[in-house]
């Protein structure tokens, strides 16, 4: 707000007033103002004056720098379990442990693992038995295992489950119509492999993103116990000797998915040695597309290892998980093993993408039952003890089976890069 100035006294004398100034110094008088007002740029009271010389600006602050973007890095921690194979001991046992409306409760058999299961985002495992809730339960040779196995499984946290075995077709066409109603009544969130329907449905390959990763699941078997596929038959099996549709699905796999995982149910049972046919066939994969291939069928442990496939990639390939749960009655039945790993992809800023398969490990199991064979249950062999395996009921005809024997085997059969007993 401007406030008015108040003049000096006897400023200015009244006008025609004795003192008056002639007419030409009131107009030099007046030029010279005008002058001087034009000489300081409008200068008005108040106003600083300008100054000749021009201001520097002010100073800018410094910005900080963009920050370089980051790779992105995406992972899945993945396990892959052998062979479920549930003997009639076993269900039995499940039957007179049922609670309420289930029929069956096999929750016992795999708590132990429940909380090892935990820590991984996809659980894999082979059911080497049908399950339905359709077919009587039934044991060797030909397997029938109720549903309420498959969804104590799904509790303990298994959501890939590979069907590709040798006893796939133990009940024919009804076992297969049994089996696929079956899965299709479990949660969405499970996935199955190893089963298609006709030729005309090779082509789909199924696929499970989790964390960003997408991972394609293909399973194949060497056989089928001599039980050829029926014309009834809803689906089918693939065989290990037909390696141009393998070929073909892998391949496509491969290009659907950042990983893919092969199941192949090969070897020869009750032998830790790798055939020539397992080794042949694993390369294929890896050449293929395969990143990581699991074996199972030989009921025993077997090596693991890395490949290198014919692009460079590190393909990582465990011949045999061994047994899971069953009642099988030799010694080194017993012992299997767990696979765990880490599938990361990496997404540099400038879109190029890195896949690795990491830190590979195998972790052995103990299937553990008492005097004929009664209360069945699987451990982790770092949660086994010395006590449980002088009481197990194996001893009954190997007396030399114990801790320390469990120990052994897992040590001669697994190579030391990967094998975990802690």
């Amino acid at each position: 707000m401007n406030h008015p100035v108040a003049e000096p006294p006897g400023r200015h004398a009244a006008a025609g007033g004795p003192g008056r100034l002639p007419l030409w110094c009131v107009a030099a008088a007046f030029t010279a103002a005008l002058a001087l007002c034009i000489g300081l740029g409008g200068f008005r009271p108040g106003q600083a004056p300008v100054s000749a010389e021009p201001e520097a600006p002010p100073p800018v602050s410094s910005l900080p720098a963009e920050p370089e973007p980051e790779p992105v890095v995406e992972t899945v921690r993945f396990s892959a379990t052998g062979d479920n194979l549930i003997h009639s001991k076993i269900y039995q046992q499940a039957a007179a442990r049922a609670v309420g409306d289930a029929a069956y409760s096999f929750d016992y058999c795999y708590a132990n693992l429940v909380p090892f299961y935990s820590d991984f985002d996809v659980n894999w495992i082979n059911q080497e038995t049908l399950c339905t809730d359709e077919l009587a339960p039934s044991t060797y040779p030909c397997f029938s295992t109720p549903g309420d196995c498959a969804r104590a499984l799904y509790r303990a946290g298994f959501r890939v489950f590979s069907l590709s075995n040798n006893h796939t077709y133990d009940k024919g066409a009804s076992g297969i119509a049994a089996t696929l109603r079956f899965w299709a009544s479990m949660p969405a969130d499970v996935v199955t492999t190893g089963l298609w329907r006709g030729e005309a449905d090779y082509g789909t390959i199924p696929l499970h993103t989790v964390n960003g990763v997408t991972i394609a699941y293909l399973s194949y078997t060497e056989h089928t116990n001599g039980i050829p596929r029926s014309s009834a038959m809803e689906a089918n099996v693939l065989y290990t000797s037909q390696t141009d549709v393998i070929e073909q699905q892998v391949r496509q796999a491969a290009q659907l998915a950042d990983f893919v995982v092969v199941g192949v149910h090969w070897g020869v049972e009750d032998s830790h040695t790798i055939t020539g046919a397992q080794r042949t066939l694993a390369q294929q994969l890896a050449d293929w597309g395969a990143d990581v291939i699991v074996g199972t069928h030989p009921h025993v442990l077997q090596n693991a290892g890395w490949l290198t496939a014919e692009d460079g990639r590190r393909v990582f390939a465990a011949y045999s998980l061994g047994n899971f749960l069953s009642t099988q009655s030799k010694k080194d039945q017993l012992i299997g093993a767990v696979l765990t790993l880490r599938l990361q992809k990496t997404t540099s800023p400038d879109g190029t993408v890195q896949l690795e398969v990491l830190d590979p490990q195998l972790h052995p199991t103990v299937t553990h039952y008492g005097a004929g064979k009664s209360d069945v249950r699987t451990y982790l062999y770092r949660d086994y003890t010395p006590e449980l395996a002088a009481a197990h009921g194996v001893r009954a005809n190997y007396s030399d089976f114990s801790y320390d024997y469990i120990r052994a085997v897992a040590q001669q059969y697994i190579d030391p890069a990967f094998l975990d007993l802690s």
